[in-house]
């Protein structure tokens, strides 16, 4: 569970530095499951700067809550979940210190996105939010204010983790912090959907263990518990946490686990194992295929340049209007195989797609 946050402050020195805007997102890997948004009356003047760069005056301020009056809140809808925020260290810092003053200790594990995009995204020119997202052409509305600063961030954050789903190496926490128990394995299977989709199942140190693809995600999960054999039990044993991935298309969930098995070392069918002797190419040098993504508003993309798969992504509606350079900028990058060749060959020749656009 992700607490996607952004705040505003009064600027000036650290010590004295004030919340007076913040915006949580709590986000479960799909969806948007709670938010909490509110203007601080931060108790001290803002600096004109801050002032002229956010829009929020102190006048605006003067009937808004103080932070004691909203801490509860904000411990609340942050409880199991590691924040995410755009320079996380300034966001933590900022809260941290405001908890301080109350007398309370405020420790969660977090991901700067900025520190992801580096690694991620390497060779921008600017990995500021605002100058990001438009490389990206990821919307951004209401700038340097809370509320459309955390949903810009949490669009990327999106983006981020179709790149890399195991974001372990990300999390950075206080030194105190211990790895906590998760809850029991009953109480996820009664909170996961009977939908179509991809399975995340990780181990106590946070690494990827098993990526599966299913129609059913609930009975899937359930059924691995219900197995008896010796390689099953070692994975029951083995799953401390899991997350998932609604999908409305099969064809890039078969991308997305092989892509996440292959990345992250993990077994594969004895059918991807085999050796193809056969290399094959592909009857367009450059093109998209376009099918179905995670859900009705949003496309799938699998790039091919120069007979080579280089990547996928996914795409909202009008996504016909971007340039292929942001389209490129935006894909997640994917190994070439002769078995992952064969499949998108496969889907091409039975024209399963929704479209095939030759560039």
């Amino acid at each position: 569970m992700f607490a996607i946050i952004d705040l505003e402050t009064t600027g000036g020195s650290v010590e004295n530095e004030a919340i007076t805007e913040i915006a949580i997102y709590k986000y479960d890997g799909n969806r948007l499951v709670d938010q909490f948004i509110s203007m601080v009356n931060p108790q001290r003047p803002i600096q004109p700067f801050v002032v002229k760069l956010t829009g929020i005056s102190n006048k605006m301020l003067k009937k808004a809550p103080k932070f004691y009056e909203i801490a509860k809140r904000i411990v609340e809808i942050t409880e199991g979940c590691t924040l995410v925020a755009h320079n996380a260290d300034f966001d933590y810092r900022v809260l941290k210190k405001e908890f301080a003053r109350l007398g309370y200790s405020y420790e969660r594990p977090r991901i700067c996105t900025v520190k992801l995009s580096r690694k991620l995204i390497p060779g921008q020119k600017s990995y500021s939010l605002g100058k990001l997202c438009r490389s990206l052409h990821i919307p951004v509305t209401d700038r340097h204010r809370a509320s459309g600063d955390a949903l810009a961030t949490l669009e990327l954050f999106k983006l981020l983790q179709n790149k890399n789903r195991n974001l372990n190496e990300a999390v950075e926490t206080d030194k105190k912090i211990q790895h906590k128990i998760q809850p029991k394995i009953l109480k996820i299977l009664d909170n996961l959907p009977e939908k179509k989709g991809i399975l995340y199942l990780y181990n106590a140190k946070g690494e990827l263990i098993a990526v599966i693809q299913t129609s059913n995600i609930k009975r899937k999960l359930n059924s691995i518990y219900l197995k008896t054999n010796p390689k099953s039990i070692q994975l029951q044993r083995a799953i401390d946490r899991v997350e998932y991935e609604l999908l409305s298309g099969s064809f890039i969930g078969k991308i997305i686990t092989w892509h996440n098995r292959y990345a992250n070392n993990l077994e594969f069918s004895p059918c991807t194992k085999r050796n193809f002797n056969k290399k094959i190419a592909f009857d367009k040098e450059n093109f998209l295929l376009i099918d179905k993504g995670h859900h009705s508003g949003e496309k799938a993309i699998v790039y091919v340049e120069q007979n080579k798969v280089i990547g996928y992504g996914f795409y909202k509606l009008n996504w016909e209007k971007e340039s292929t350079e942001i389209i490129k900028k935006r894909l997640t990058e994917i190994e070439e195989h002769p078995f992952l060749r064969q499949m998108i060959y496969e889907h091409i020749r039975k024209k399963r797609y929704l479209d095939l656009i030759e560039l």
